[in-house]
């Protein structure tokens, strides 16, 4: 976790940061991070509550989660990413067989943008989108979601519309270490 100023791809300002990347590039403890997530999801699935045929995630952010989650869910692992229009679309060759049941995957949810993005990708494909899963839900409770939300870990953190940002107010320079690049 960083602490500064930061313009989240959700286009809010926050004075944290959530730098999953710096966990996901050690294997080993990606692997624990979701761990006791999976548990959760398999004894849903094995309740009948949920089904899973297949994670995706939405680029950047989501690719290395799906990916760990699919591992360890013995699922196929995809990701959604923007095309040259900035729309969340599959590509690369990615398939979903219509009646899929997908996980979405995230690193970071704040107002789920890019998950209701990739949903709605996804089931233009004929998917059936099960359940949002996540390492950091940073909602603070203000967001909703159509399926079932699974975080790995819940923290609050300080964000604000750009015109309200108590940082900006006071001069503080803001930094943008996200990926998207048009908000």
């Amino acid at each position: 976790m960083l602490e500064g100023h930061f313009l989240l791809s959700s286009g809010r300002h926050s004075d944290r940061y959530f730098q999953c990347a710096r966990l996901m590039q050690f294997p080993d403890k990606a692997a624990s991070a979701l761990e006791d997530l999976v548990k959760t999801i398999k004894a849903d699935i094995a309740a009948g509550k949920l089904k899973v045929d297949a994670v995706a995630g939405p680029a950047m952010g989501g690719i290395v989660i799906a990916y760990e989650l699919g591992r360890q869910l013995g699922v196929p692992a995809i990701f959604t990413e923007r095309d040259e229009t900035g729309t969340m679309c599959l590509r690369r060759g990615f398939e979903i067989n219509p009646g899929a049941h997908i996980l979405i995957a995230e690193d970071v949810v704040t107002t789920g943008r890019s998950s209701r993005e990739s949903a709605t990708a996804l089931e233009a494909q004929g998917a059936y989108i099960e359940a949002l899963a996540c390492i950091v839900d940073r909602t603070n409770g203000a967001e909703e979601f159509p399926w079932p939300f699974y975080p790995a870990s819940r923290i609050e953190a300080l964000n604000w519309e750009a015109a309200d940002c108590e940082l900006c107010k006071k001069g503080v320079p803001a930094v943008k270490p996200g990926s998207r690049k048009n908000l």
